[in-house]
């Protein structure tokens, strides 16, 4: 009998832990920075002030590419190659549809479960989030520019009392980070970026390896490089004793403190990080 493709015992496994793992994938990226400028004010006293200006961009909102069917190769009895019949072609074509349904369906309700039921096909859903942003404090101005990207005004401050992170959105489970502060006992405070940074950091190793087991399911590999949109500044002026931090030039004199600066974009070689002395 005449073989018409040669089996890869893997493919089934990956497709299905790519199904599996989707949610995940989703979780670990759902915002990424654009065009933006970014700064904390961080006083010895604990009071602070955060600000991002610019575009943030929602994956899941983002049209998606579509990979066109190939064709897998066909072999005869003695497993060489050959010319496969219009029969196997149309085979193979109706199980990649199917298979490209189902995955799609699947995303589908794996991303609507994370954005707080909100369905990311729908041409309102970009309307719905920011409106959902518009009504949180801090959100001075939310302009939806469509294709997942936002044009965003952000500004809060108060008593570093409690651990804060940037953005969250009401009803969304989960959402990444763009910039975490975590207290410690000693009067630190541990400032993070992972958005700044690039897709090594952070929990994108994992998201680029589920991206490779969607291409081996049919699907375009998804992009999970967080600094590949991202353009802009982020800085940090504090008059507390800065004990570490990992910008190029160390902290310089500015208003109101010492001051670290990160340029980030797609060249930007880790996220940035720093921890800050405070008062007790």
């Amino acid at each position: 009998m005449i073989s018409t493709e040669r089996r890869n015992p893997a493919r089934g496994l990956l497709a299905g832990l790519a199904v599996a793992g989707m949610a995940m994938l989703v979780a670990a990226c759902i915002f990424v920075p654009g065009k933006f400028t970014s700064q904390l004010s961080l006083k010895a006293d604990r009071s602070f002030h955060f600000a991002y200006t610019g575009e943030i961009v929602m994956l899941p909102l983002q049209k998606s590419k579509e990979t066109p069917f190939e064709p897998e190769t066909c072999y005869d009895d003695n497993s060489d190659e050959r010319a496969c019949t219009p029969a196997e072609l149309a085979e193979q074509k109706s199980k990649w549809e199917e298979s490209r349904a189902d995955k799609q369906k699947t995303d589908a309700q794996a991303a609507k479960a994370l954005l707080g039921g909100i369905d990311p096909s729908d041409p309102r859903a970009g309307e719905e989030v920011a409106a959902k942003l518009r009504r949180q404090t801090g959100w001075n101005n939310v302009v939806y520019k469509g294709d997942g990207r936002f044009d965003v005004d952000f500004a809060i401050g108060g008593k570093l009392d409690h651990d804060f992170t940037f953005p969250t959105i009401e009803g969304f489970p989960m959402a990444n980070a763009f910039v975490q502060l975590s207290l410690r006992q000693d009067g630190s405070v541990r400032i993070d970026a992972p958005a700044f940074g690039p897709s090594q950091s952070s929990g994108n190793m994992m998201g680029a390896m589920l991206a490779g087991m969607n291409s081996d399911a049919g699907s375009e590999a998804a992009d999970t490089d967080s600094t590949s949109e991202a353009d802009g500044t982020f800085s940090i002026v504090t008059n507390g004793e800065i004990l570490a931090n990992n910008t190029d030039e160390g902290p310089q004199n500015g208003p109101g403190g010492r001051v670290l600066t990160w340029k980030v974009n797609a060249r930007t070689p880790a996220a940035p990080t720093a921890l800050v002395k405070l008062k007790p």
